[in-house]
């Protein structure tokens, strides 16, 4: 996991509509980065969820929320159109943005090892610096838990 007071590392990745995003274009915006295992999961599904009933709340903040995981742009696009998903869903397949944000990590799961995704979400201030950055996140609680964040 990257640290605390680290400028953001840049990124340009495409969305569920296939159109690219980078973090420079967010400068002067507080960015929500939060990166999930697999669309349509139970616990990526009630995050995304959260994310897209708060939204709202976190453009009143003056802030954005982009999703990353290495889904394709295709399973994004039907993650967002069967939960109504409001915000930005990022595609990282080449795990780019994955490994640049340390994310990609060696994980057991009912004594089985495979690499994947950390569950992890950074927050990034408006000009590009890690402000805040939380591993192991809850999946349900992380939406409330970074609208609070920002005060």
């Amino acid at each position: 996991m990257l640290g605390i007071g680290v400028k953001a590392p840049a990124f340009s990745l495409p969305d569920q509509n296939g159109q690219i995003h980078t973090l420079e274009e967010y400068k002067g915006k507080k960015v929500v980065l939060y990166f999930y295992p697999k669309d349509n999961t139970p616990g990526c599904t009630k995050q995304a969820c959260g994310f897209g009933e708060l939204y709202p709340q976190f453009r009143e903040k003056g802030a954005v929320v982009l999703g990353v995981s290495k889904d394709s742009v295709a399973s994004h696009k039907r993650f967002e159109e069967k939960y109504a998903l409001t915000f930005t869903l990022l595609s990282d397949p080449e795990l780019s943005c994955i490994q640049a944000y340390d994310v990609w990590k060696e994980k057991k799961n009912y004594g089985k090892v495979s690499m994947g995704v950390v569950r992890t979400t950074y927050l990034i201030d408006e000009e590009g610096i890690i402000v805040k950055a939380f591993d192991k996140v809850k999946a349900a609680e992380n939406p409330a838990q970074m609208l609070k964040e920002l005060g």
